[in-house]
């Protein structure tokens, strides 16, 4: 989906490895930024060891209770990390808003239209998996 939507470089995590992606990319300091959106510690571990000094993390994902990870990573690295739930979700709308407004399409990355009435179904089919690659569906 990402390469219909325009990605020029995707990357397909069940299949690569983030070391495997830096050296692609002939990176050789790490990502400045990461997003970690599963609440897997081992992604997050994974962040931590590939982020370049001075990066910025944003958890979205929901940890276990006492996750653990390396401390000496984050302030060694002069990581931020930031924790991030709803709160920004005004933002970022206004920041979609403008990128849509600017030309940005995303109708590709739409599987799926239902009427609210029918949210159920939506969550039933989001649950499924179907959704994931189709394009537009049902409308």
């Amino acid at each position: 989906m990402a390469q219909k939507a325009g990605a020029t470089f995707t990357v397909d995590g069940g299949r690569d490895t983030v070391e495997n992606v830096q050296k692609r990319l002939g990176m050789k300091e790490g990502f400045e930024v990461a997003m970690e959106m599963s609440g897997n510690p081992a992604a997050l571990n994974t962040i931590l060891d590939n982020m370049c000094h001075g990066g910025k993390i944003a958890l979205l994902g929901i940890m276990p209770d006492r996750t653990q990870i390396d401390w000496n990573k984050v302030v060694f690295n002069m990581l931020t990390i930031k924790g991030i739930y709803g709160r920004e979700m005004y933002e970022t709308w206004y920041k979609m808003t403008s990128m849509i407004q600017t030309g940005l399409d995303i109708s590709s990355l739409i599987t799926h239209r239902f009427h609210y009435t029918e949210f159920e179904k939506g969550f039933e089919v989001m649950r499924s998996g179907p959704a994931a690659g189709q394009g537009q569906g049902n409308e």
